[in-house]
């Protein structure tokens, strides 16, 4: 059986959202790359989040081409970033949004084709199969981020709409707004403030620095 093959075969079988996408996307050898940059033992190891966002690039490469339309190298990826980064403002993202809808690319559609990291690992567990002896210490930070930031997100949502209402309702004066939600963590031996992101990512605090 072909390369091809396979992953029709494997889309049928498994009848998930993975699936679903992988052929109707036409992304060949998608499976075969989710086990191996899973499963990878080395440093180069990917992610469920990594997977994710993988999968989700070759979804938009995918609409682009369906589109015809003609990119250079990493301007998918970084389109990518423009519809989904945080650091991105709603202005840039409603811009790259209308740019695509302008050339003919289903975005809604699109978006609604992104998947998560729990459909990646349901996908490699339940689908394919794979398996890790223990997770890392890497996916263990991933899934605290990925709770951390949903949570996040649910409190600039949440104070968001209180916000609209209360301006709708005439209770509160107010122009245009953004609402940015930080955690801050303050080590007590260091003294030593991080926002939860950069704790998490350098892997602690600067206490043994400070020691030597």
């Amino acid at each position: 059986m072909t390369e091809r093959t396979l992953d029709a075969a494997a889309s049928s079988a498994c009848g998930c959202k993975v699936g679903r996408i992988t052929e109707q996307y036409d992304l060949i050898g998608l499976d075969e790359e989710l086990v191996s940059y899973w499963t990878d033992r080395t440093d180069e190891r990917y992610s469920t989040r990594d997977l994710a966002e993988h999968v989700n690039q070759r979804v938009l490469e995918g609409a682009l081409d369906e589109a015809g339309l003609q990119y250079k190298d990493g301007e998918v990826e970084n389109t990518y970033r423009l519809l989904t980064g945080d650091d991105v403002s709603s202005g840039t993202r409603v811009q790259t949004r209308k740019e695509l809808e302008r050339d003919n690319v289903p975005v809604d559609d699109v978006e609604s084709d992104f998947i998560s990291h729990q459909t990646v690992y349901n996908h490699l567990t339940d689908c394919l199969e794979a398996s890790l002896e223990s997770p890392s210490d890497e996916e263990r930070l991933e899934r605290s981020r990925d709770k951390l930031g949903a949570l996040r997100n649910r409190t600039a949502a949440v104070t968001e709409d209180t916000v609209a209402q209360l301006e709708r309702s005439d209770v509160l004066d107010i122009g245009e707004f953004n609402v940015l939600v930080t955690v801050t963590v303050t080590c007590e031996d260091c003294k030593q403030q991080y926002t939860i992101r950069d704790l998490l990512d350098q892997g602690g605090c600067n206490c043994a620095e400070t020691d030597d």
